[in-house]
């Protein structure tokens, strides 16, 4: 499944009080996450091969790499900013590592092959990335219908509780 399949399901979930926003919002940073990811891991295997092409396909790659970890930012923001507002939280794992990686390595790469190739090879597009096959498929789930309990008046019941215990 990819985010427009994700997002074409989400906007058809019946999602009240704004959660459906804040999905859509979450599907799509995490996508661009993953692009860049692997943007950056194409572009180290590129790299791996010793061909002019590769080289510069590799810098394609990083490059893209970088530009889809900034939107990612941006997305990152544009989701904690959604109602309702959380924190940004703090990079970890395999993102952390990343964010330190990406720019190191893409601006690396792209002085060592300046030297090499013209600013036009450099900024060529970048590759396309491998089509993998789903190695899992998901299972099909249906949401469970809301409890009543949720609609029920709960500071009723909460005050009844408390008044009942007191002697």
């Amino acid at each position: 499944m990819n985010a427009d399949q994700a997002q074409d399901n989400l906007t058809n979930l019946p999602l009240a009080n704004g959660w459906g926003e804040k999905h859509m919002l979450f599907v799509k940073w995490k996508y661009v996450e993953a692009k860049a990811a692997a943007y950056y891991y194409h572009g180290l295997i590129l790299d791996e091969g010793n061909t002019e092409k590769s080289h510069g396909m590799a810098v394609a790659a990083l490059q893209a790499a970088d530009e889809c970890f900034k939107e990612s930012k941006k997305a990152s923001e544009a989701f904690n900013a959604s109602s309702p507002t959380s924190r940004t939280p703090p990079l970890f794992g395999t993102m952390k590592y990343l964010s330190e990686k990406i720019p190191k390595e893409t601006s690396s790469k792209v002085r060592i092959n300046r030297d090499l190739y013209s600013y036009e090879k450099i900024m060529e597009t970048a590759p396309a990335l491998p089509d993998f096959a789903l190695a899992l498929k998901p299972d099909e789930y249906q949401l469970p219908s809301v409890d009543a309990s949720w609609s029920e008046d709960r500071t009723k019941s909460s005050s009844s509780h408390i008044t009942g215990n007191q002697r």
